[in-house]
């Protein structure tokens, strides 16, 4: 397929979803990764580097990269399919793999730095400042300063975690679209507006069924826990809704929690190989908060603070369900 057949390699200001098709995608993340690394190593050729000549031209490269996954990743997000998912899974380990080489690129590095050092900084504007500071940083938190096997395997933890991030991703969107309720009894679905009605028949239809089917997806959930006056409806999904893609979801080949805790071990080793006590520390090195203390110092303080209006936000409303008649305990549904 040439460039010019490929819309992921157009020049657009909005995606063109209805033009794109899976045995594009990876064609397309190949190309702009390829270009990328050359450009990295025409600008990593230059004796004397500034704003303009290196951290611009790389921003708007590594903006143009983006801007195609990121169409990517939503059009998988919210219309997945099996030949979709494929080659989305394919380019996780491509793109991972080129980020971590080029925040692993130690010359390009050390042209930041030669940046950072040189009399232009101080006429550089505080955002490109920060920029640079952050970017200098980021190398750090990339594992720039590795010995050659830790770097290795810094580079396979960052492959393992977008793969890992990945399944996570398909167990939650695959538990979400097996569950469903079916009903022909309209009592069921008393409260329901039209449009809600008219969503439940045509998603029932889609299926070549009879009746109203009940489904996940967020248009349906909002509709249904909003709008059905049947109490055990409304718990019903509700309770499927949050414990999808769990040990107490309906259907356990989606359950995360291996993959969670695989994640978190690996999350570990990537910071304790950057000298970090913990991930939270590794985490909080990009964030405004200056500890794990005092994050959660913040947190207990802000829970102590919040209880006493929740408690009353709550004895509110069952007071007045209970004025309307009702009998019992409000729950979250």
């Amino acid at each position: 397929m040439t460039r010019e057949a490929n819309p992921l390699l157009e020049t657009y200001h909005l995606p063109p979803f209805g033009r794109i098709k899976p045995e594009y995608i990876r064609p397309a993340i190949e190309t702009l990764i390829n270009e990328n690394r050359c450009h990295v190593q025409q600008l990593n050729q230059q004796t004397q580097v500034d704003w303009d000549s290196l951290v611009k031209p790389l921003a708007l490269m590594d903006d143009r990269l983006s801007k195609v996954w990121s169409s990517v990743r939503h059009l998988n997000a919210v219309k997945s399919s099996d030949s979709l998912r494929e080659a989305y899974n394919q380019c996780l380990p491509l793109l991972s793999e080129y980020a971590t080489e080029i925040s692993q690129n130690r010359r390009l590095y050390k042209n930041y730095q030669q940046i950072a050092q040189s009399d232009a900084y101080q006429h550089l504007d505080a955002a490109q400042q920060k920029a640079l500071s952050n970017a200098l940083r980021d190398f750090h938190l990339s594992g720039v300063d590795l010995e050659d096997a830790e770097r290795k395997r810094y580079q396979q933890l960052q492959k393992d975690l977008s793969q890992l991030q990945s399944s996570f991703e398909d167990n939650l969107l695959d538990s979400t679209q097996s569950w469903q309720y079916l009903t022909e009894d309209q009592r069921e679905l008393k409260g329901l507006p039209d449009y809600a009605m008219a969503m439940l028949q045509q998603l029932a239809e889609q299926k070549d069924l009879a009746g109203y089917r009940i489904t996940l997806d967020m248009p349906c959930y909002l509709a249904v826990i909003t709008y059905a006056e049947n109490r055990e409806l409304r718990r019903m999904i509700y309770q499927a809704y949050v414990t999808r893609a769990s040990d107490h979801g309906g259907d356990h080949q989606w359950d995360n929690a291996a993959i969670m805790a695989e994640i978190v071990e690996k999350r570990q080793e990537k910071a304790a190989l950057l000298g970090f006590t913990s991930f939270a520390d590794y985490s909080l090195e990009t964030k405004m908060a200056e500890s794990v203390d005092q994050v959660i110092e913040f947190l207990l303080d802000l829970a102590a603070r919040s209880r006493p209006a929740a408690l009353a936000e709550v004895a509110e409303r069952q007071a007045f369900a209970e004025s309307l008649g009702f009998v019992g305990e409000l729950q979250a549904w």
